[in-house]
């Protein structure tokens, strides 16, 4: 559904992505895996062209994303929950929920409030909060909600567990589960590997922009040294 190949990706002078290259199935919850630093956001970006690589290809259902506006990639069925939140603070959980809104998207599972907040009882609760009255793992959540009222075939999540009480962890790893069931495919950023073991099927490690591992998470756990060598603290 989604091929990262040979994407190099530059901030001026600083080679951030090397080569990197990676394929995400249909229906697949893939982790990005990798020390902080690693590169794991800017390949976010990278695929959702907020930042634009020098070179390489990104195809989302065999279309081009390099150089496209990045609302054309939305348009184009992609969800993105960037790690700094960015709810609009001023505006009530309906409010930010509305401002996500898009048409009904074919092949999409087509959300409503109603759904979001059986998702996320938490919100439900707060429906008339302002996003800046809200905790850091509700801010979480309703980012998500907010991208989920987008209808996306593809979701990229950068960093959910960072930063959140742990009960919102355990909710988080539910919500994801519950995404892929309905048929959603998640790309998922983290350096929790103990998150991205309860929800991932396949994981990509990368160190300084390049791909250290590529493989399932039984083949992951079969390897300690990578773990040892490209995850540990």
């Amino acid at each position: 559904m989604l091929e990262v190949s040979g994407i190099n990706t530059l901030y001026g002078k600083a080679h951030v992505l090397r080569d990197l290259a990676f394929p995400v199935a249909r229906g697949q919850v893939v982790a990005l895996l990798g020390r902080n630093g690693a590169g794991k956001s800017t390949t976010m970006k990278s695929i959702m062209q907020l930042v634009r690589p020098a070179s390489g290809s990104i195809t989302f259902q065999g279309e081009q994303l390099i150089g496209l506006p990045s609302h054309k990639v939305a348009k184009m069925g992609l969800g993105y929950v960037p790690e700094d939140r960015r709810v609009f603070t001023d505006l009530t959980v309906m409010e930010n929920l509305i401002v996500g809104q898009q048409p009904p998207r074919e092949g999409a599972v087509t959300w409503t409030q109603d759904m979001l907040f059986d998702l996320f009882p938490n919100l439900a609760e707060r429906r008339g909060n302002r996003g800046k009255a809200l905790s850091g793992g509700e801010q979480q959540m309703l980012t998500i909600a907010r991208t989920l009222m987008g209808n996306p075939l593809f979701v990229l999540l950068d960093e959910p567990s960072e930063g959140v009480a742990p009960v919102i962890v355990e909710q988080m790893a539910r919500v994801i589960k519950q995404l892929k069931s309905e048929g959603l495919t998640v790309l998922l950023s983290e350096q929790n590997l103990h998150f991205a073991q309860a929800v991932a099927d396949r994981a990509v490690i990368i160190e300084s922009g390049e791909a250290m591992f590529e493989g399932t998470l039984a083949e992951l756990n079969a390897q300690p040294e990578v773990r040892d060598a490209y995850l540990a603290a």
